[in-house]
């Protein structure tokens, strides 16, 4: 039987065609144990990128502490006031800028724009006969300002007075029939409200051309309060060009909408609401992220099935000197004392024995009804603690944890490195199997030949020896 070539046989690769050993199997079991390296770096990559997203996690919410923090603890930032009227036609609302107290005053006149509206027309007048009529609108004693309609007709006249940057406003109003039973219209104007903002519209070019013929329906005039009425000395008139006054009070903004003989009161009140606020946020953000720590800590015990061992496991920060120092730090600057003495409870921040920390809404509200001015203080000074501590950890260039996990991605993309040379280096080696297998068949498939021809010409020796007896 012919046997087959040491050539095609390497070439095939046919696994155990002479030996009649599994060739494949072994080369698969023995690069097994060759990639056992790669495997032990693979297992550390995993490790290394589970660590480095729980870094990333707990980064992230210790930035955005940092930034409640910090916003809390800005000047200025947890005042808030309440303003309150003792009148129906009186609205106030206070801003972080007021101060607490209250003013009174009757409310002798509103705000009133000027309307006025033409006679009835079918079409705007137009003295120079172009077509295309110049309008001249002053306002007050500013300077007049002339523009041009597209034609004369009502629609083209309303959409040059309301383009024209002059703050009047037109509106064409059905006003019946003429004589040829043509419907007529009337436009009527308004400009804004206040003193000074009444207005004249000119059939041309300037103020000297002939005045349109208007009929006024309301005076512009300002809103007026009179403070300390009929107090000698003290009474004081106080005007605004809307029904808004922005000045009366620092910080408020009242507003009127009748006009009132009695006296209004205004009263402006400090609100506990934004401190209160701004300090549960701040500690429910702390407590959870406390208790994130503390599990992602947490070392798990397991007992065997037999109950005769049990094993323990850690979690992704056991044992975490930077995560643990990253806590402390929380920990100490949100409950520890205030000066030498004043301990954070006072307010209702409280340290609990299991390392964290609870709210007290109804003491601290306490606090803040007893001396809000102290308690707010007290408040932003723990609170520019916890955000100095927080950007001392998160910060995207010197923060501890940011540097960490800069450190874990440069340590990730070595392992990758190292893993991609593994891959490499193992197909070197399986290359380098094959060819030895495929060398030990074509060796044993040679040998097998060489003992069949040996074989039928002893047969032939034999034959021919047995023939001549």
């Amino acid at each position: 039987m012919a046997g087959i070539s040491g050539t095609s046989l390497s070439g095939l690769g046919i696994s155990g065609l002479s030996s009649g050993l599994d060739t494949s199997g072994i080369i698969t079991k023995l690069m097994s144990i060759e990639a056992l390296p790669q495997n032990q770096l693979k297992t550390q990559l995993s490790s290394a990128t589970t660590y480095r997203t729980a870094l990333q996690s707990l980064n992230t919410s210790v930035a955005a502490i940092a930034t409640t923090a910090a916003a809390a603890a800005k000047p200025g930032a947890l005042a808030s006031f309440t303003a309150t009227s003792d009148t129906s036609g009186v609205t106030a609302q206070a801003s972080s800028t007021a101060s607490a107290g209250s003013v009174s005053f009757t409310v002798d006149q509103l705000a009133k724009a000027q309307v006025s509206v033409t006679g009835a027309m079918t079409a705007w007048p137009d003295p120079a006969g172009t077509g295309k009529p110049d309008i001249t609108i002053q306002v007050g004693t500013g300077a007049a300002k002339t523009f041009t309609a597209a034609s004369t007709n009502l629609d083209d006249v309303v959409g040059a007075i309301n383009g024209s940057g002059t703050g009047i406003t037109a509106t064409k109003i059905a006003s019946g029939t003429d004589q040829d039973g043509k419907t007529i219209f009337r436009l009527q104007l308004r400009g804004a409200t206040g003193d000074g903002n009444g207005f004249s519209v000119y059939q041309g070019s300037d103020t000297s051309a002939p005045p349109v013929a208007v009929t006024n329906v309301s005076t512009a005039q300002s809103a007026q309060l009179t403070l300390y009425k009929n107090v000698p000395g003290a009474e004081q008139q106080v005007s605004s060009t809307s029904n808004t006054f922005s000045s009366l009070l620092g910080g408020v903004d009242v507003t009127v909408s009748a006009v009132s003989t009695a006296a209004a009161t205004v009263t402006i009140a400090a609100d506990s609401t934004a401190a209160t606020t701004s300090a549960q946020t701040l500690t429910a953000s702390l407590t959870t992220l406390f208790s994130g720590i503390a599990a992602a800590t947490a070392i798990t015990t397991t007992a065997s099935t037999s109950g005769t061992s049990s094993s323990t496991t850690g979690s992704v920060f056991t044992g975490d000197s930077l995560v643990r120092s990253v806590k402390d730090a929380l920990l100490s600057a949100v409950s520890g004392a205030v000066g030498t003495t004043t301990s954070p409870s006072t307010i209702g921040i409280n340290l609990t024995k299991d390392g964290t920390i609870t709210f007290d809404q109804a003491k601290f509200a306490a606090a803040m009804q007893s001396d809000p001015s102290g308690t707010t203080s007290l408040f932003q000074t723990i609170a520019g603690r916890v955000a100095k501590a927080a950007d001392a950890a998160s910060n995207s260039t010197t923060g501890t944890l940011t540097q960490k996990i800069t450190s874990q991605q440069s340590t990730e993309s070595n392992l990758n490195k190292e893993i991609g040379d593994w891959d490499t280096r193992l197909a070197a080696i399986q290359q380098q199997y094959t060819n030895q297998f495929n060398a030990l068949e074509t060796a044993l498939n040679s040998l097998s030949s060489q003992a069949s021809y040996l074989t039928s010409q002893i047969s032939g020796l034999t034959t021919n020896y047995q023939s001549t007896k």
